[in-house]
């Protein structure tokens, strides 16, 4: 059994090849070839949490496995062999997960945005927010990225750093609004209780990823904005009902039964909607997407001689 860092995981798992992983993953689990069980927590007194979730897909299955407390959280990923059962890796799982949920909305946003979106916003400039960007700059020929979050200092920055790391423009905003008025693309990546955006900032034809509204008491998007929406994908229909804030607060039972809401791994894309018509995709994190990344990283290792033997 291969134990992995989190330096492992970083150095082995490019953002490019972390979106063609999950974009192949959710087309096998798509073909019946990979299944997920849905993310329970179990919450104690102190306030601390287990989070726990797991998947099969093709060689392999696994479980993801994290602690949080207000003092921190910590992750690790267990991989098996589906042929046997053998362990085969434990993954530090913090960058992993910070990868591939930024692969998630990249891969979502290459079939749901316009290909030729060049202008971005991203609201949130926390951990998951750096990830979430450059995700973006692998799918879509981006020029300018505005980014807000409530710490002027924070967002100035993350707009710096990034601007660096990717090569691209990110301009720190000085208003929520005035980073996504205009923008083709719109990322929510916070841990709010209340809407971030309004209905009336995004125009038509535009793309929002929401990537941080992954419990039920957690909301980023209007009501408004979710009700116009010609297209909602999410990775899990099944894991949605149980934590989406972001629907659970606007939808009744009917509403999940049929359009405008789709899992990703059955989503046409674009194809057949108006030019103006506004998507969503709703990120919750799925252990698919965990057991999809956790074995390429584990397959690099092997061929490069990386990590330790427990």
């Amino acid at each position: 059994m291969l134990h992995l860092s989190e330096d492992d995981v970083r150095a082995l798992l490019p953002m490019p090849v972390a979106v063609d992983l999950l974009a192949a993953a959710f087309a096998r689990w798509g073909a019946g070839q990979a299944q997920n069980q849905p993310r329970r927590r179990l919450v104690l007194p102190t306030g601390a949490v287990l989070h726990q979730m797991a998947a099969a897909d093709g060689a392999y299955f696994g479980t993801k496995i994290y602690s949080t407390h207000r003092t921190g959280a910590h992750f690790h990923c267990l991989l098996y062999a589906a042929e046997d059962g053998r362990p085969l890796a434990l993954l530090e799982a913090n960058e992993l997960g910070r990868i591939r949920t930024g692969a998630a909305s990249g891969y979502a946003t290459r079939l749901l945005a316009q290909p030729e979106a060049c202008a971005a916003a991203v609201i949130g400039t926390g951990f998951q927010a750096r990830t979430q960007l450059e995700a973006l700059a692998a799918v879509l020929p981006l020029r300018r990225v505005r980014v807000w979050g409530r710490d002027p200092e924070r967002r100035r920055r993350f707009a710096e750093e990034c601007s660096a790391a990717f090569g691209i423009g990110v301009e720190p905003a000085e208003s929520a609004e005035a980073a996504v008025r205009d923008a083709a693309v719109v990322t929510t990546v916070t841990s709010s209780r209340e809407p971030v955006i309004e209905d009336a900032w995004i125009g038509p034809g535009v793309h929002v990823n929401a990537a941080g509204s992954n419990q039920a008491r957690r909301r980023e998007l209007p009501p408004e904005l979710v009700r116009r929406a010609a297209l909602i994908a999410v990775d899990s229909i099944e894991q949605a009902r149980i934590e989406s804030g972001d629907l659970l607060g606007v939808w009744i039972d009917d509403d999940w039964a049929g359009p405008p809401i789709v899992e990703l791994k059955d989503c046409p894309g674009r194809h057949g909607l108006p030019g103006d018509a506004v998507t969503i995709f709703n990120s919750l994190g799925v252990a698919v997407e965990d057991v999809a990344v956790a074995a390429y990283v584990y397959e690099q290792a092997l061929a490069q001689g990386i990590g330790r033997p427990l």
